[in-house]
């Protein structure tokens, strides 16, 4: 029991109630039971958070971020109100700063001069999947940066490229699967990432107890690792050599075989033997670390198994090659006969918010390269700009304004010393956010949002990457602590404020033209259940629910979206379908089945089939053929390469600022195998200085053998100690916050997705 919720449990109280929530701090999107009791005298608080048994997804399984939802509930740091310049005020007060500082720099320097960075934690929240598109919009600016290019835009950029949209991401039909190889990833403490399915460590041994076996490929030994039938320990950023390779055995040795489902709808087959050829497994077994017997072995079994799923993850996205790793892992699925296959790779279909399949989602060409940054000419990528660029453009003066969205860049994004120099020379930052970040520390005015289970929850988006379709809806368990109006709310009168730049904003009428707009035009589009309809009817009937209670903002919006997805009811024209009464009457959730081939529906590509060798992904193969004799330099140079790792208690920045969290291992230590430590006379638990080509941090070593020789690892999502910042636990966590890794990121993107190089590149180590 975390320390909040034991000091809870401890008060008297008249009553408790239970209430089901699905959890929405991680991609596993667990279902709670969450009992609140109501003190004496006191608003009701969480007495403590379980596993919900009967949850038709998770079925009793959570994490310990999870169960610790109380405590961020309840967090005495978290903000309450509005704050500029760093002290409390009024909403109509920050409303009014916030016009007249953005309308500063637009009057002076154009609207070009905005920047938005839009953070993580928004895919996380419904109103946030909802409206960041509208205050986006509204801001007028091309300077548009996200957590997706730290992250997972690499596989996005090769899936709109081979299937036609950038959320079409086939999904390892986990609990199927006879073989399951997983790259860059560390599942277990993850909980899944672009992958949705709770209990990993349930269906990981479901899997063995079938007969089928677990393939790690990681230079750590992580909790997954550890469990892998077989653990590859390869060198960081070389799993596109590895895969290269093992497509070029199946090629080679004729065990290539997609199949008949596939292969009437696939393109690129005939080009792939020529692009691969270079990369034969006794090439790349010097630059990968393994033996080239070990890769042809795995080319082997792929195509020996009865059903198999490559999985990729952020060690295959965040590296010199992401979109050409990324792409070759379909590559490999797709050779295998796993692509759109039971127990092979999926595609899920997600009640509300799939955008292939909605009749206005259109076969189009790639957004891609439409604007470039300013500094380096680095292309645009679906709408926005690497983060990598991101303190350049600041520094150079061509953003001077920025609003942040529940993002932290002063401790997520690359070029981390040069960030914050930047951010404190903006002329104006306003943030939106739970709590004062060491970004929002430096904000002109920080615009504060409800705790997690004081907001209604529907995760649009990991359904679309979910083992298995399923719906859930959960209303708010509390009232909003404190001076906090709904997200929905301060994200239409933030896009209001943009759009005109006055502080008085009405932000239901915002939220009016955002459904609207919606619904406007699925009313346009031949083949939708509501074409020719009239959009003020359609937006009446949402509008209510079946109690007569009204409805606006985000849970409107759900309704809108659910009616409209491929299990809705199509307002009337279905009506059996699926609406958000009928999702809210199981509050366990709604089982809508396990995954099923579909191919052809999702595919968008201009050719409406599966780009197998797109020519911007083959164009780039010149690069990895190039980079096969400097990658055999750079190993027998014997220098050191850094990794990042995530801990099973942590979630990016904020967790941190959990006492019952910030436990065990999850420490701001750097892993350093024994035979480079002691030539550098590092010792266990002594401080070191790790420095890179961009910059230099100090840490505590942790001498193991559960990393390969040359390479490190430090985890992201600490350096605490920033001036200001309102989380008092993580300041002190780990002894002084914790060094912030991107300050040791170098500048260097994937030239395709845009993406920070963040894994696998040089760092010298030395004691202090």
């Amino acid at each position: 029991m975390s320390e909040t919720t034991a000091r809870t449990a401890a008060q008297t109280t008249t009553q408790t109630t239970t209430h089901r929530y699905t959890c929405p701090l991680c991609e596993a999107t667990c279902g709670l039971l969450v009992e609140v009791g109501h003190p004496d005298g006191g608003a009701p608080r969480v007495v403590q958070a379980r596993g919900n048994p009967d949850d038709v997804f998770s079925k009793g399984f959570a994490c310990p971020k999870g169960l610790a939802i109380g405590e961020l509930q309840h967090d005495p740091d978290r903000l309450r109100a509005p704050l500029v310049d760093g002290e409390e005020t009024t909403w109509e007060h920050a409303w009014s700063v916030v016009a007249e500082r953005l309308g500063r720099v637009v009057t002076e320097h154009g609207r070009g001069a905005l920047g938005l960075y839009l953070g993580n934690p928004n895919v996380h929240n419904l109103a946030g999947q909802l409206y960041v598109g509208a205050v986006a919009r509204a801001a007028g600016t091309r300077n548009v940066f996200s957590a997706s290019t730290t992250d997972q835009m690499p596989k996005q950029v090769a899936t709109t490229y081979m299937f036609g949209d950038p959320l079409t991401v086939p999904i390892p039909d986990v609990d199927r699967t006879d073989l399951l190889v997983v790259l860059g990833a560390d599942p277990l403490t993850s909980n899944g990432s672009l992958w949705t399915a709770p209990d990993m460590p349930g269906r990981l041994r479901a899997l063995r107890r079938r007969g089928g076996r677990l393939v790690v490929v990681d230079p750590r030994t992580s909790r997954t690792a550890k469990a892998a039938d077989t653990h590859l320990a390869i060198r960081p950023g070389t799993d596109v050599f590895l895969l290269a390779a093992v497509a070029h055995v199946l090629l080679a040795e004729g065990l290539a075989d997609v199949g008949p489902h596939v292969g009437a709808h696939l393109e690129g087959l005939d080009a792939l033997p020529e692009v691969l050829a270079p990369f034969t497994p006794d090439a790349v077994a010097p630059v990968v670390g393994l033996p080239a017997e070990a890769v042809t072995t795995l080319a082997r079994d792929l195509a020996a198994a009865p059903s198999a799923a490559v999985y990729g993850r952020i060690g295959t996205t965040t590296v010199r090659f992401g979109t050409l790793t990324s792409w070759l892992v379909d590559v490999v699925n797709t050779l295998t006969g796993n692509l759109d296959s039971r127990g092979g790779v999926m595609f899920p279909l997600a009640a509300a918010g799939q955008r292939n399949s909605s009749p206005t989602s259109r076969a189009r060409s790639p957004r891609f390269g439409r604007w470039t940054s300013a500094e380096r000419g680095l292309p645009e990528v679906l709408g926005e700009l690497p983060t990598a660029a991101l303190a350049e453009e600041i520094l150079g003066g061509h953003v001077r304004g920025l609003v942040t969205v529940a993002g932290n860049p002063a401790l997520s994004a690359p070029d981390g010393g040069r960030l914050g120099k930047a951010l404190d020379g903006l002329d104006v930052l306003v943030c939106v956010d739970l709590y004062r970040t060491e970004t929002a520390a430096r904000a002109d005015v920080v615009l504060p949002v409800p705790g997690p289970l004081a907001r209604p929850h529907y995760d649009l988006t990991f359904n679309q990457f979910a083992c298995r379709n399923t719906a859930h809806f959960s209303p708010a368990v509390l009232p909003a602590e404190g001076d906090v109006e709904p997200e929905w709310r301060t994200l239409c009168r933030l896009a209001g404020v943009l759009q005109t730049l006055a502080p008085q904003v009405d932000p239901d009428a915002v939220d009016a033209l955002v459904v609207s707009t919606l619904l406007g035009q699925h009313v346009a589009a031949e083949g939708s259940p509501v074409h020719g309809r009239d959009v003020a009817d359609l937006v009446a009937q949402v509008s209510t629910a079946a109690d007569g209670t009204p409805r606006t903002g985000d849970v409107r919006m759900l309704d809108a979206l659910l009616r409209l997805g491929p299990y809705g009811d199509g307002f009337g024209a279905r009506p059996d379908g699926l609406t958000l009464d009928r999702l809210a009457a199981a509050p366990d959730g709604v089982d809508l089945g396990p995954l099923e081939p579909r191919l052809p529906e999702v595919l968008r590509t201009p050719s409406g089939r599966v780009e197998l060798a797109p020519a911007p992904v083959v164009a780039d193969v010149a690069r990895l053929r190039a980079a096969l004799d400097e990658a055999t330099a750079a190993v027998a140079d014997g220098g050191l390469v850094l990794v990042g790792r995530r801990h099973l208690r942590s979630n990016n920045s904020w967790a941190h600022n959990l006492p019952s969290l910030v436990t065990g291992s999850n420490t701001c230590t750097l892993h350093i195998h024994p035979d480079d430590a002691e030539p550098r006379g590092i010792v266990d638990g002594a401080p070191v200085a790790v420095t890179s080509s961009a910059g230099s941090v100090e840490t505590v070593a942790e001498v193991t053998d559960r990393i390969r020789p040359g390479v490190v690892s430090l985890p992201h999502g600490w350096g605490h100690a920033v001036d200001g910042a309102g989380l008092s636990v993580a300041r002190t966590a780990d002894g002084d916050g914790g060094a912030n890794v991107n300050v040791l990121v170098p500048p260097e993107v994937d030239p395709l997705s845009g993406t920070a190089v963040l894994n696998g590149y040089a760092v010298e180590v030395a004691a202090v």
